[in-house]
């Protein structure tokens, strides 16, 4: 009987083995850091949308640019008839106007950003057939007007020069905003990974438990087997062992949702089987307090956001000043208008049209509307000047506490280390006690205990400098590590 178990044991096995073969296991793939940021970068939902907007404002700064160039248009009505009768009050009689047209208009038009001017060709040509039943005249003509007409605003602001900044301000907060989100997304996947990394340590360290609890109880199995020991000592190893299995259980599960938060973060497949490789290895590296205050202060993409906030909320003091002012406009044109039956006559007694004028928009009593807009725009200017300090001194502040606990974490670590070796040798020397009845099962879980947590303590306290160094180089915008500067490449050569 227990050979026919035997051997049917022993085909379930071999039909495993084969079905397992069919069905080749998914290969892991291996992440490190840099793998795992570019991965980050190309998925993200929110640099995707950030590059769709930095694309916009591209777009809308290369209209308004276009916009400034000479542009041409061509208006035509190939034909239109009207046909009306009308009083004439002189002769007190009706009588009736029949028109038939064709005209078609040619302009070039340039606007002058300097001034916010616009010079402009104009050639309008025309034919009609008109008639009247008047004294019966009919007329049948073309008509070609050519003339130079110039429109300068006066006593007023620019406003091509205004949304022509207006638009590069939003294409350069875009940009910015697009390498603070970079940054953002670096530091997220930075503390993800390392979540992982941690997590497969402290996995490997509840192994280690393991394997120290069953040696443990062995050791004290054998004595109480022996009569060399109380049973209630084997008691007590068997619930330190069931205790360390659940703690390894428990690290198990822990893992495998830090995987798929990291997974998500990232935008990789939940299914994909996936290992971290990381190199947490301690290299003490030199910060220079002041180059990272000066470095911080002059790069820092939130300044500038706050200085371009400033310039529009300082636009908008324009603008609104603007709602109700005094205003001129000054037009010139000049050019020759020929009217002849036969076309290629047409300029032979050309007559010249000329023409200026000058208006003015003058306010006469607006009850203080424009004044208190004025003075709420006025306060808004002042808020972002508030906010422009806020943001630097908040910095400064980050990259000092940053340093800080920079310095503060390498001495943690030298202590970390320490710890793990005293800690080692501590539990070798009482497992030697423990296997000579010196030492109760309490007692050595005790010191297991100790162990575990120094050995998570000290790679928590590697894991907390490399974000901390991180953390450095995105206040700072220099990367000490490599001793260069960490600003976005985007924003390289606009400094």
């Amino acid at each position: 009987m227990k050979r026919n178990t035997f051997i049917t044991a022993a085909l379930c096995i071999i039909i495993e083995l084969c079905i397992s073969g069919l069905h080749p296991a998914r290969a892991q793939m291996v992440i490190t850091y840099e793998k795992a940021l570019n991965i980050a970068m190309e998925n993200s939902p929110d640099i995707k949308r950030t590059s769709l907007n930095l694309e916009r404002s591209s777009e809308m700064l290369n209209a308004q640019k276009a916009s400034l160039k000479s542009q041409f248009s061509l208006t035509l009505n190939p034909f239109s008839f009207d046909k009306n009768r009308t009083f004439n009050r002189l002769f007190s009689a009706w009588n009736t106007n029949e028109t038939k047209e064709s005209l078609g208009t040619f302009t070039i038009s340039q606007p002058i950003k300097k001034t916010d001017a616009t010079l402009s060709l104009i050639n309008r040509l025309s034919w009609q057939d008109s008639y009247s039943d008047f004294q019966g005249i009919r007329d049948k003509s073309f008509n070609n007007n050519l003339y130079i007409s110039f429109q300068q605003p006066i006593f007023t602001y620019n406003r091509t020069q205004l949304e022509l900044r207006e638009l590069e301000l939003d294409l350069e907060n875009t940009s910015l905003t697009f390498a603070i989100q970079k940054l953002s997304l670096e530091r997220q996947v930075a503390n993800g990974f390392y979540n992982v990394y941690r997590q497969k340590m402290s996995l490997d360290i509840a192994v280690d438990e393991l394997e120290n609890q069953k040696q443990s109880y062995e050791i004290i199995k054998n004595k109480v087997d022996a009569g060399l020991n109380a049973l209630e000592e084997l008691y007590q190893a068997e619930l330190n062992l069931a205790t360390s299995e659940s703690n390894l259980q428990n690290q198990r599960v822990s893992l495998d949702n830090e995987l798929d938060n990291f997974k998500l973060l990232i935008g990789i497949a939940l299914t994909e089987t996936i290992l971290i490789d990381a190199d947490v290895t301690h290299k003490p590296v030199e910060v220079d307090l002041d180059k990272a205050l000066n470095t911080g202060l002059k790069n820092r993409m939130e300044l500038r956001q706050r200085k371009i906030n400033l310039e529009n909320a300082q636009f908008d003091v324009i603008r609104t000043a603007a709602q109700n002012e005094f205003k001129g406009n000054m037009t010139l044109s000049y050019g020759i208008i020929g009217t002849e039956e036969n076309f290629a006559e047409m300029y032979a007694e050309p007559t010249q049209r000329q023409s200026v004028g000058i208006s003015f928009d003058i306010p006469l009593w607006d009850w203080g509307e424009n004044k208190s807009r004025i003075k709420a725009s006025e306060a808004t200017v002042k808020s972002r000047k508030l906010s422009f300090e806020d943001e630097r001194n908040a910095i400064i502040i980050g990259i000092r506490q940053s340093h800080r606990s920079l310095n503060n974490l390498v001495n943690q670590i030298e202590i970390a280390r320490q710890n793990v070796r005293n800690a080692e040798l501590t539990y070798d020397i009482n497992l030697e006690r423990y296997k000579n009845g010196d030492l109760t099962s309490y007692d050595l879980n005790n010191f297991q205990t100790q162990l575990s947590q120094k050995k998570t303590g000290h790679i928590q306290a590697l894991i907390n400098y490399k974000l901390a160094l991180l953390d450095l180089k995105i206040q700072s915008l220099w990367d000490f590590e490599l001793n260069q500067s960490a600003l976005p490449e985007e924003l390289m050569y606009t400094q």
